[in-house]
């Protein structure tokens, strides 16, 4: 495969889709030929899937159906999006990857072990080329999420949660940290893209 993919993590209200656009215009200025997508989604069944996994059910989601549709909207994205336009040579730039897994599944009780598993099955234990993590105090992720409206059950997890989420992301990036590249989303938009800007700069 000679296309790359890019991922961008992060908690709510971090701004990622905001830099995934910038992410995809730095790679096209340069000739690359970019596919953007995101998860959970990103091929039609993923999407369906996606529906399921961000409802309100009044039976509730535990941790264990919560990472199987994860996962299963995964290997959809994967074999329909993600894989066939690496082989194609194309960029991939994807909000959300395998690391909100390890984060937020993770913080529910998910194991490491657990999620080692699940992506070797669907992902072959592929990791992204580069994420960058886009990383803020969960008070004021979570504040902007709100200004935005229509919470998903995930934005309306209590504080203490999103800071173990925050925790997950951290230890990730602090395990791997030629792949995951931490950038401080805390300020104005601007200088957040100029971090990603630079840090790809760097890169290629």
């Amino acid at each position: 495969m000679s296309g790359r993919l890019i991922t961008l993590e992060g908690g709510e209200g971090a701004g990622k889709s905001t830099q995934v656009d910038t992410v995809v215009t730095w790679l096209q200025a340069r000739g690359r030929r970019v596919v953007q997508t995101r998860e959970p989604g990103g091929s039609p069944l993923a999407e369906a899937v996606r529906g399921l996994v961000l409802a309100d059910w009044d039976e509730g989601v535990s941790p264990t159906t919560e990472v199987l549709l994860m996962f299963a909207a995964r290997a959809a994205h994967w074999h329909h999006t993600i894989a066939p336009a690496l082989e194609r040579g194309e960029d991939v730039v994807c909000d959300r990857f395998i690391d909100s897994s390890f984060a937020y599944q993770g913080a529910k009780g998910v194991s490491p072990a657990t999620l080692d598993r699940l992506n070797t099955l669907v992902l072959g234990g592929r990791l992204p080329d580069l994420t960058l993590l886009l990383d803020l105090p969960p008070e004021i992720g979570l504040a902007r999420a709100r200004t935005r409206g229509g919470e998903n059950r995930f934005e309306r997890e209590a504080l203490q949660f999103q800071s173990a989420v925050r925790a997950g992301f951290l230890a990730r990036a602090a395990a791997d940290p030629a792949r995951m590249v931490i950038i401080d989303a805390a300020g104005a938009a601007a200088q957040v893209r100029q971090q990603v800007e630079q840090t790809l700069e760097a890169r290629w």
